[in-house]
């Protein structure tokens, strides 16, 4: 029996993939902000951060609040989606768009990723102070280079050298958290190497990324600080020590 064109199959095209759309999922998060904004707490806010960017005066708490509702409704499929959710929550203007953009940044851990840290990067440079670079240095670069720390390493050295002074920031703080995992003869290497910046908030991270190393390995920064004491300012020395028996 003859087939009859109606019954032939039809050699179309696949459908082109669906594009992910982030702009419902950056809508949701300034609508439910909104909701919640205190503008006394917005003012008390900037002032403490010492920024003219907006606030709607929203707390950790509660913003910790409204990733948890919207996160099971946002669907990723790709890196692409990832870096197109988080560069629209970051654009939006005010402060807490920014923190909930890094929290969901955290919260989809496939995507943390080498592939990520130009992105990152381009928070860290667009965000511009301690608020913003440290939680994405030790959360999100720092756990990529737990999870990938020959692709990672290459970046971290690049950034010490960078003119940015967040970036280098950055650079550094990347392995608070890594505990045993920590590269000391990388962390002490990065520590000496911006030892004579007059910079406060690389004087404090040096001290800062001592410190935390010293709860893993406290000998270790014992016999550092006591070497190399001369080379750091007393700031550095002073963070670094402040859980040290000495």
């Amino acid at each position: 029996m003859e087939t009859t064109s109606s019954s032939r199959p039809l050699n179309l095209p696949p459908p082109p993939p669906m594009t992910f759309d982030p702009s419902p999922n950056a809508r949701s998060v300034s609508q439910h902000l909104h909701t919640l904004a205190d503008p006394d707490k917005a003012e008390k806010m900037a002032a403490y951060m010492k920024t003219s960017m907006p606030f709607y005066g929203v707390q950790a708490g509660p913003r910790d609040q409204i990733v948890k509702a919207i996160a099971p409704d946002i669907h990723l499929s790709s890196h692409d989606d990832y870096v197109a959710l988080i560069e629209a929550l970051w654009n939006l203007p005010h402060r807490e768009e920014k923190y909930i953009a890094i929290r969901l940044a955290r919260r989809f851990k496939p995507f943390i990723s080498p592939a990520s840290l130009p992105l990152y990067e381009r928070l860290i440079r667009d965000g511009a102070w301690w608020d913003f670079v440290d939680e994405i240095a030790t959360h999100l670069v720092g756990t990529v280079l737990k999870k990938s720390p020959d692709q990672t390493w290459p970046t971290l050295d690049r950034w010490l050298h960078d003119p940015d002074l967040w970036i280098r920031r950055a650079a550094l703080l990347a392995q608070n958290r890594l505990k045993s995992h920590t590269d000391p003869q990388k962390l002490f290497a990065y520590c000496l190497h911006l030892a004579d910046e007059e910079d406060f908030f690389i004087r404090k991270a040096i001290g800062w990324a001592l410190r935390e190393y010293a709860r893993t390995a406290p000998e270790a920064v014992r016999d550092f600080l006591n070497t190399h004491a001369d080379a750091l300012s007393p700031l550095s020395v002073r963070e670094a020590s402040k859980h040290l028996n000495t």
